[in-house]
């Protein structure tokens, strides 16, 4: 490798067993789930799993296990459940169902997750997930949740970027909403049945680890300021991703990576958290103090055409541009994917044109996405049924009418395919510890399929973790751990101390003025494009803004109640020592792949150039302290199925 290794050290042995089964792709799962011990439905009462999150993942997780007979704690930081961001998701979620018969089937939505993350992702993991894809619509259906349908009665679908058929299906624009409600209702039976005890309103703050085992957390009552602990025989982190470490992102604010950190801190390995996805459609900044980005459906570039004026400099509103003056530039670069081009690939194309100088908006940092000729086609009435709550969250936000205008979009931070390291049954390294859904790193590699984020966390959720955690738990046993164990107490002091060490800073600048420098400093050199002057940039200053935010931060407030300061102190904290990792993890990746775009590394025609003979591995990062050079243990990724090629949607 070109760069020098410094930053990082490379473990002699990766110690990573991936527990991936033997046999065919097609059979792995199947017979996995033969091969893993049972608890006996008496023994289950005996055990107690906590779940932290109850998005979409852990809802279903813990209204599932609960249902098996476990004890289950749940927690979430949020007043209720249904508060979860999960809620947020607009488009749909992904399933083989082959409804169209358009040549739809498990292989392919296996195919094109693999392809889609740019060979970066866990072929038996991936193939298990377009496996139970299929059963995911059919337990939502039982629920009630209301899925868009046909004419006669049939579920509709409607197709994704990354796909050349239609498998999404969909609430409108409210399917993570309508989803979430299902899972929720499911928990929150098992909350009246007793099997659930839920704790709304926490935050978790640390991992509890006694003689290597994961057993339990410490949460802080974001209403009273009081610290529990809690106990049990395994925990499970369902707690979301880390896109706002760039402080503008579309992810809701409370978002935070906090949860995930603290566990890395205990032992648990953070994996490929370079692996950032910028999402193409995005209302686009409109001021500098600005606190979040909304996000707008993929699911609009089914019939929505993105163009930005052929000549640079062009002004004139979108009405004034005739067709000849017009730059398709999806259609023309890719004929066969045209407008459905993955996420990555619509993203980096969007800053190019800009880049160029062809972009539209007050700041030049926008391209258009444009329903006339859909209009034209279908019928205003067609396209509102299709996508009008999306139409007017548009309106309200920019003032502009996009049945008239077309919309103006641009990319921005979304969601994160890099997480805590799991192996096939969704457990860190560190025995006990499982992670689901956005928390993990197991099923998208460099780049998530649009509508592959629901479909994961459900399936973890309902028919991955239920079976999986089984497994462990028959063969670790009860952990024996009470709140009064020694390491507990010691965990749980320790947590109270960086409370205290936070409320007495009374420096000058406040959180959110530190947070706002570092997402800036992470877009910059960290986002959508990234170089080795770049991230080597960033991890000079990352640092440097650490000291000062612990030397000059203010935190206003008392510890023994509601204090968001606080709150958010403890968060921006966590993301000043994620960022570093992030930035190491992007330098020492000097190939591009999918979502992380090496300047260095791309093709003559400018898509990403992967490096399969130095980075075809998984890259799984070992805590060795603040500021202190990070351990590098690398799980190779075998392509047995698919065939590893230069991607391509031309």
């Amino acid at each position: 490798m070109a760069i020098a290794t410094d930053y990082w050290k490379i473990a002699e042995s990766a110690g990573l067993d991936s527990k991936i089964p033997s046999g065919p792709i097609g059979q792995k799962w199947t017979k996995h789930k033969f091969d893993m011990k049972l608890v006996n439905p008496a023994n289950k009462r005996k055990f107690k799993v906590i779940v932290v999150g109850t998005g979409l993942a852990g809802a279903s997780a813990a209204a599932t296990m609960s249902e098996l007979g476990y004890k289950v704690k749940a927690f979430c930081f949020q007043d209720s459940p249904r508060r979860a961001h999960s809620i947020a998701a607009q488009g749909g979620i992904n399933a083989a169902k082959n409804y169209q018969n358009d040549g739809d089937s498990v292989y392919r939505l296996f195919y094109d997750t693999v392809k889609g993350g740019d060979y970066r992702s866990r072929e038996a993991n991936v193939h298990r997930l377009a496996e139970v894809s299929v059963n995911i619509i059919d337990q939502c259906v039982a629920q009630g949740v209301p899925f868009a349908r046909e004419y006669g009665g049939y579920l509709a679908n409607r197709s994704f970027g990354g796909a050349q058929v239609s498998r999404t299906f969909y609430a409108r624009g409210q399917t993570g909403q309508q989803l979430l409600l299902g899972a929720y209702s499911a928990l929150m039976k098992e909350v009246a049945s007793g099997g659930v005890e839920m704790f709304p309103r926490r935050e978790m703050l640390d991992l509890i680890v006694v003689d290597g085992r994961a057993c339990g957390i410490v949460v802080r009552n974001l209403v009273t300021g009081q610290l529990e602990t809690h106990t049990a025989d395994a925990v499970c982190l369902a707690t979301g991703g880390y896109g706002n470490v760039f402080y503008l992102s579309t992810n809701a604010k409370g978002s935070n990576v906090t949860a995930a950190w603290r566990a890395h801190k205990r032992g648990a390995y953070f994996a490929n958290p370079c692996y950032t996805q910028i999402h193409p459609t995005c209302i686009p900044v409109h001021g500098d103090f600005q606190s979040k980005l909304t996000l707008m459906s993929e699911s609009l570039r089914n019939d929505g055409r993105v163009w930005v004026p052929k000549k640079p400099g062009d002004t004139r509103p979108a009405h004034e541009i005739p067709e000849a003056d017009r730059n398709y530039y999806l259609e023309t670069k890719y004929p066969s994917f045209g407008n459905l081009v993955p996420r990555d690939v619509a993203s980096r194309n969007a800053k190019d044109v800009c880049d160029a100088g062809n972009g539209v908006g007050a700041t030049g940092l926008a391209v258009y996405l444009d329903f006339t000729d859909a209009i034209k086609r279908d019928g205003m009435s067609v396209i509102e049924a299709k996508y009008g709550n999306l139409f007017q969250m548009y309106e309200r936000i920019t003032d502009d009418n996009p049945y008239k205008t077309p919309m103006m979009i641009y990319p921005a931070v979304h969601y994160t395919m890099g997480g805590l390291w799991v192996d096939y049954n969704l457990m860190s390294n560190l025995p006990g510890l499982h992670v689901l859904g956005e928390a993990n790193f197991s099923d998208h590699g460099a780049n998530r399929l649009g509508a592959s984020a629901l479909m994961q966390g459900l399936a973890d959720g309902y028919f991955v973790i239920p079976y999986t955690i089984g497994d462990y738990l028959a063969k670790a046993g009860p952990s024996g751990v009470t709140p009064d164990h020694p390491e507990a107490k010691k965990v749980e002091a320790e947590v109270k101390q960086r409370i205290d060490t936070f409320i007495h800073m009374t420096g000058k600048r406040a959180v959110n003025d530190f947070h706002r420098e570092l997402g800036l400093l992470m877009w910059d050199e960290c986002g959508m494009a990234r170089n080795e002057e770049g991230l080597k940039k960033a991890l000079k200053r990352i640092p440097e803004l650490r000291e000062e935010f612990w030397q000059d931060v203010n935190v206003t407030g008392s510890p023994g109640t509601l204090n968001q300061c606080l709150e958010r102190a403890g968060r921006v904290a966590d993301f000043l020592e994620f960022a570093e990792l992030m930035c190491t993890d992007a330098l020492h990746r000097s190939e591009s792949c999918g979502g992380h775009f090496r300047e260095e590394s791309q093709t003559d025609e400018g898509e990403a150039k992967r490096k399969d003979d130095e980075f075809c591995y998984a890259a799984a990062w070992q805590y060795n302290g603040v500021g202190e050079t990070p351990t590098l243990h690398k799980e190779a990724l075998e392509f047995e199925n698919v065939k590893l090629t230069q991607r391509s949607y031309k």
